[in-house]
């Protein structure tokens, strides 16, 4: 007679997945993880189009297609040798509420970074990471910035919750060494006179190669602690158009995902994606995109902290 004990476990062959099919883990901090995935579901801050808070479960579907590959093409180890990850799931805040969202996503970043984690956040609207940037400079100190989009986001004319306005308030917060920083992509209006960042344009980032622009990058930011963020409209259309605000001539993913394979060897202490909007998306390669770049991230942070 089969008793319970003798059946299998069939949580081994059905469950809910994450990130590359990772455990969900809603008390992360109480886990023996490395890395924290975060989704954030925030798009109250978009100037066109809205859609982004679907983003963060667009590329936990799209990551799934990446899940297989235990060792990464070009990449010569095994991820998971060399760091263990949980995803947290989607940030909860009271909906409607702005100052709650932007407390709440501060708030989970310092614990998480307290407890001696890493944060991969994917978004969302760009907003997002001016408060995982205060987050991390609590752990951190002022850091660098390595920046990918179409447009600057140093714009000082929008509102307290505006995707355009971080890395105006950023620099002036303390918080990011503009001097060191690099924004890569960039190919809409911005005051070049008063500009503090490094701009490699997408003109420029198209005719050079990665190698060219990483070492401009390296040049440029040094030993700093490092801060990537990652607007999927740095992407060319053609690439991501599941976006909120596309802009055409922009790089491709492969050119992409080799600059920030040229990151190994950097502190990066914090990592994002965002402004993956679903809704716009075509056969889901805006999102495939997103969680791949966040998968080039991980294996640049797992180089630093091999065990």
């Amino acid at each position: 007679m089969t008793t319970i004990a003798d059946k299998p476990d069939y949580s081994l062959y059905s469950n809910a997945f994450g990130y590359l099919r990772q455990p969900l883990d809603f008390k992360p901090l109480e886990s023996d993880a490395d890395v924290v995935v975060l989704g954030l579901p925030f798009d109250m801050a978009t100037t066109g189009r809205s859609g982004g808070r679907m983003g963060p479960g667009a590329i936990r579907q799209a990551s799934v297609n990446l899940a297989w590959e235990e060792c990464r093409w070009p990449w010569d180890f095994k991820l998971s040798d060399h760091l263990k990850m949980v995803d947290a799931g989607d940030l909860v805040f009271d909906c409607g509420d702005a100052a709650d969202f932007t407390q709440r996503v501060e708030d989970f970043a310092t614990a998480i970074l307290d407890s001696g984690k890493a944060l991969l956040s994917f978004g969302g609207d760009h907003f997002v990471t001016l408060p995982l940037l205060r987050a991390h400079y609590k752990k951190h100190g002022k850091m660098a910035l390595l920046h990918f989009d179409a447009h600057t986001d140093t714009y000082s004319q929008g509102s307290k919750y505006d995707h355009g306005t971080m890395f105006f308030h950023a620099p002036n917060e303390g918080i990011i060494d503009a001097s060191h920083s690099v924004q890569v992509g960039i190919r809409t209006e911005y005051d070049k006179p008063s500009h503090l960042f490094k701009v490699i344009d997408a003109a420029a980032a198209n005719e050079l190669s990665a190698d060219e622009i990483i070492a401009q990058i390296k040049d440029r930011v040094g030993d700093m602690p490092l801060y990537v963020t990652f607007d999927i409209d740095c992407l060319d259309p053609a690439f991501a158009p599941g976006t909120g605000t596309p802009v055409c001539g922009g790089l491709t993913s492969d050119k992409a995902m080799k600059i920030i394979r040229g990151l190994r060897g950097m502190n990066v202490v914090g990592m994002d994606v965002v402004e993956v909007a679903p809704a716009y998306d075509s056969a889901e390669i805006t999102a495939l995109a997103g969680a791949t770049l966040g998968l080039e991230m991980l294996h640049v942070w797992a180089c630093a902290h091999k065990k």
